[in-house]
Formats: C-alpha cells, sequence, structure tokens
C-alpha cells in the first residue's frame, strides 16, 4: 500500500530554526522563488558559477542534451525537512551547470522524495521561499514556505539579511551581527594575543602541538574553533580561512606567492602512461647537476610557451574574446610544440575543484618563531574577498595571473627501481588575488 503524504505544517521561523539545529545545519540561506521557479523549468539559482561555492555539491561530470547540447551536471546532498522533525533524501536532486552562459539551474528535488512540497514548487506563484540548510558534514536540508505562511511574514520582519550570492542568510541565533563583523573581532582578539603556540585542534575538541612546517594555518583554525580535518576547507561563519606566512605582517608584499590548489592531471600522458612516463618524455635533467635525476618544473602561463621545457597552457573551449567557457566537455591543455597533450585538467574536475573554495575568505598574514618552540603570531592587516566563482578561475588562468608551477621529480631515473614525486600545483601572487573574488577589501583589524 502506498504511503500517503503528510500534511506539511506552517512553520514559524524559531520552530524552522530549532529543527534545522538538530539536524545539524549551521548556516540557513532562503531565496525568494520568482514564477518560473518550479519544477517543469527548473528553479534558476544563479547566474553565475558562484552558487557551486556556497552549496555543497558532489564532482560535476559533464552530459550531452538531446540537442546535442554539452552541460554540466552535479549531484546535490539535499533532503526534505520532514514534519516529525527528521529529514528523507531526494536522491536525484542536481544543480544543472551551464558554464557557457553562465546559469545554474536546480533539478530532480521532488523525484522520489518522501514528503516533498510538490503544491508549492510545482507552480507559478511568485513569493514563494527555499530553504536550504547547510550542515557540519555537508548535506542540505531543505524546505519550502508559501507567500503568506508564517515563515513569509517572520523574513519580512526580519528586514536586512546578510547577502550570499542569490541568497540572504537567516541567523539561526537571534543576533544583530554579521557573519563578518563576528570574524573581524575573532580575528583582532587572535591579533592582540601576539604569539601563540604551535597547535592543532581535533574533531573530538582536544588541543594537541603541531610541529610541522604548515601549522601556521592549523593554530589559527583552533583559535576559532575549527577542528582539524573537519572539512574540505577551514570554515568560520561560512568564511574560509587562509593563513599565509610571510617575513614581516606589516608589509605583504604584491609579489608573494599563493598557492591555490594542487589538482592531479586528469588526461594527458600524465595520467594515461603515468608520471614516470611523462617525466622521461617532457623533463629535463637537473639544473643543479644532480645526478641520476630528472625534474619538470617552471612557471606556465597560458598561451605562453616555457622556455625550458617547451611546453604551453592552453584554454580549450574558452573564448579569450568574450571571456566566456565555450564548451562545458573543455579544459586546460599543457602541450608540446607538436601539440601532443601531455597533461589535461578538465573543466568539470577543475569545477568541482573550485567549489569547495567558500564564497567568501579571509586572508590573514602571519609571522612564525621556532625557538625556544614554535610558535605564531599573525597581522592586523586582513583581505576579505567575496563573490569567486569557476568562471573568476579560469578568467585569472586566461590572463596568466593564475599560472601552473609544478615541482615533479624522477630520481635514480637509470636504476630498476626509479622514484617519482608528484607536485601539480597552480599560484597566484598576493597582488592579483582580487581576480578571483568580485569584491576584495584590505581592512584594519585596529581601525587605525
Amino acid at each position: 500500500m502506498a504511503r500517503l503524504k503528510e500534511a506539511l505544517p506552517d512553520l514559524t521561523l524559531e520552530q524552522l530554526r530549532g529543527m534545522m539545529s538538530e539536524l545539524g545545519v549551521n548556516r540557513l540561506l532562503v531565496k525568494e522563488l520568482a514564477p518560473n521557479d518550479n519544477s517543469k523549468n527548473q528553479p534558476y539559482l544563479s547566474g553565475s558559477m558562484e552558487v557551486t561555492n556556497i552549496l555543497p555539491s558532489a564532482d560535476p561530470y559533464v552530459d550531452e542534451t538531446k540537442d546535442g547540447n554539452r552541460i554540466m551536471k552535479a549531484a546535490l546532498p539535499l533532503e526534505w525537512l520532514q514534519p516529525d522533525g527528521t529529514s528523507a533524501p531526494a536522491p536525484h536532486a542536481k544543480l544543472i551547470l551551464y558554464p557557457q552562459y553562465p546559469e545554474v539551474r536546480f533539478s530532480g528535488f521532488l523525484k522520489g522524495a518522501r514528503n516533498a512540497p510538490s503544491e508549492l514548487l510545482t507552480t507559478r506563484q511568485p513569493g514563494r521561499l527555499l530553504f536550504f540548510g547547510i550542515t557540519f558534514d555537508r548535506r542540505i536540508i531543505a524546505w519550502c514556505a508559501g507567500p503568506d505562511s508564517k515563515l513569509a511574514r517572520a523574513l519580512r520582519a526580519l528586514g536586512d539579511l546578510e547577502v550570499v550570492g542569490v541568497f540572504r542568510r537567516i541567523p539561526l541565533a537571534v543576533r544583530t551581527k554579521s557573519t563578518r563583523d563576528i570574524l573581524l573581532e575573532q580575528l583582532l582578539r587572535i591579533h592582540r594575543e601576539d604569539w601563540i603556540e604551535s597547535k592543532a585542534l581535533r574533531a573530538d575538541g582536544s588541543l594537541v602541538p603541531c610541529k610541522a612546517s604548515n601549522c601556521i594555518g592549523y593554530t589559527l583554525e583552533a583559535e576559532l574553533g575549527v577542528a582539524r580535518n573537519g572539512r574540505a576547507e577551514p570554515d568560520f561563519e561560512g568564511w574560509e580561512v587562509k593563513a599565509n606566512q610571510v617575513g614581516n605582517f606589516a608589509r605583504v608584499p604584491p609579489s608573494k606567492v599563493i598557492t591555490l590548489m594542487t589538482p592531479e592531471p586528469t588526461g594527458g600522458v600524465y595520467r594515461d602512461e603515468g608520471v614516470e612516463s611523462f617525466i622521461r618524455r617532457f623533463g629535463y635533467a637537473d639544473k643543479r647537476g644532480r645526478a641520476d635525476r630528472l625534474n619538470f618544473g617552471g612557471v606556465h602561463r597560458v598561451n605562453e610557451r616555457h622556455k625550458g621545457t617547451g611546453m604551453t597552457l592552453v584554454l580549450d573551449g574558452y573564448d579569450h574574446n568574450t571571456g566566456k567557457v565555450t564548451d562545458a566537455d573543455g579544459a586546460l591543455l599543457l602541450v608540446d610544440d607538436k601539440a601532443t597533450v601531455a597533461a589535461s585538467w578538465s573543466f568539470s574536475a577543475l569545477l568541482g575543484i573550485w567549489s569547495k573554495k567558500h564564497a567568501q575568505a579571509v586572508y590573514v598574514p602571519g609571522e612564525v618563531k621556532k625557538v625556544p618552540q614554535r610558535e605564531y603570531r599573525y597581522g592586523s592587516i586582513v583581505r576579505l574577498g567575496e563573490g569567486t566563482s569557476f568562471n573568476h578561475l579560469v578568467g585569472a588562468l586566461a590572463k596568466g595571473d593564475v599560472y601552473y608551477d609544478p615541482g615533479i621529480k624522477l630520481e635514480d631515473e637509470a636504476s630498476a627501481n626509479p622514484t617519482t614525486k608528484k607536485r601539480s600545483q597552480f599560484r597566484i601572487k598576493s597582488g592579483n588575488m582580487i581576480d578571483l573574488y568580485d569584491r576584495m577589501e584590505e581592512y584594519d583589524l585596529t581601525g587605525t
């Protein structure tokens, strides 16, 4: 016997906050739906790829429409909130990504989902509200309410809310401060603490010493209450937190290099034949004269032939004149003079990596002291970036501001058991970080 659908209650804002919090939600977003936002037309979520930096999703993949057009899709870990406070999965929920426009739509959210709000999401009624609660473990708990509901009236009474892409953020607790203000207050406190012993925060809440060279980030996260390895990216109130070690945090040079990501190639000789074959074909003898060693390195920029390796980066499926992706199945290619693809990174793979970045990020400079013990202190001049997307990344690659700077080597290459080291990293200079965001602001925590 088919299970009857339960009537969905007219929740108050307090009830919604409580039910969402019980399910582990730490960020609550809402979008007002337009008449065309329904299951037939697929609700419009964004005019850029920015929504993938706001909502957690699975790795994108390329699909082809009935008309032969190639698009990207990404499954959403979506669950509909149930009347009893539990949640039930929407197994077919996904994002439909059109990077060539760009545009993102929401699809499959009703199919196979128990107690999904089909009455509200199959109509053209304006003023409906779609709520997305993001959990600590990167699930989405969804709810929908009508324009005359208690939630709609409560939302109007809240007045102006913090804007996050196409969404507005609803505080889970009654408070007057924005997430930005809360973040800046905490960073000022940390700055005033001066030297802080190197440490990391475990998932169980315990603090442990941190002795590695990359502990500058873990120490800052521990001060903010962010557990090590807790999520894909350090997250404080929805902000990605990035600490960068400098010699003097009062003067961060524009030439300071920042590593953005270290993705392994998804195609080309590197992927098809392995890193050893790649470096034997395209590498060079160690320039310091170290015997029995081949290297592959150097700064490689789009459309610039590297003199040392003879390789060129090419954006295949991108129009440099319009600044738009033209093929969802495109890729960043590393090619030699004969157009051999030595390595490649598909757009879908790069989008999957970049979507782990938050739409909001703070960059904090810090200094290190190693004697008598490893300690860090953090500067008062921070930079706040808001509004990033895959399009920003591809545009910065096209300009040459984001570049490929590998450090790949093959040691004991003449032996029967040579060893390889992989390091495919993409980097940017500090002064060019603005290319990756809609807005970037330098802010003095001390107000001086």
